[in-house]
């Protein structure tokens, strides 16, 4: 695994807040175990959000044809929406939720071609909530397969997460199971696939970016 390279800024910040936090807990803390207990929380803090930036290395499942997970997470709605932003009709919807233990870089869900790409500054309301879909902070792909199909994916901020990165620009072509991007802290995946796709996750799943089966299309 590395370090994701939008990351490197907000790392070294942790790494300075807690080696700043230490400093002042072997300064003025008396009791030794509690110099302990806080220099070794303090240390953990730092080495999870190491690790909750990394880029994994996985073998990617992904095709033209098979849907990978864009994120690790857990799987939490299956459903038929309406969605109105780019289809203008009936799609199948998954959403996958990312909680802070979750690896949050990002990945392309399908290979072809980025033919709409949006942004919307939003709320920032807890992502696991139904309207988050719409009303918080997103970063919105459309792929087209070179068959055609077309797979809708939304990045969402959530009640703490506060930046977005995607790489997505119209006549970009990508491959599934490659970085696309990734959401720091808290937050989700929405998936629009068309609605005769054959699902291969069940509510309650967890899956892994890159590795997972999402559906076929």
């Amino acid at each position: 695994m590395k370090l994701d390279r939008n990351t490197y800024g907000t790392v070294l910040l942790v790494y300075l807040v807690s080696a700043v936090l230490i400093a002042v807990v072997l300064c003025f803390v008396p009791q030794w175990w509690l110099k302990i207990l806080l220099t070794l929380a303090l240390l953990w803090v730092a080495g999870w959000q190491t690790y909750f930036h990394m880029v994994p290395d996985r073998k990617p499942v992904g095709d033209n044809h098979v849907v990978s997970a864009v994120s690790d997470g857990k799987v939490t709605h299956i459903k038929t929406v309406r969605e109105s932003r780019y289809f203008q009709g009936e799609v199948l919807m998954i959403s996958v939720y990312m909680d802070f233990w979750d690896l949050h870089a990002n990945f392309w869900p399908v290979t072809g071609d980025v033919v709409f790409a949006d942004y919307y500054p939003g709320k920032h309301m807890f992502a696991f909530k139904p309207k988050a879909s719409e009303e918080n902070e997103h970063s919105c792909t459309v792929i087209r397969t070179a068959e055609g199909r077309e797979v809708m994916f939304k990045q969402l901020a959530g009640g703490v997460a506060r930046r977005i990165v995607c790489y997505s620009k119209p006549g970009l072509a990508v491959r599934a199971g490659e970085q696309c991007g990734i959401i720091k802290f808290g937050s989700r995946i929405d998936y629009f696939l068309p609605v005769d796709a054959k699902v291969r996750v069940r509510e309650g799943d967890l899956v892994k970016a890159v590795t997972s089966i999402i559906a076929e299309i």
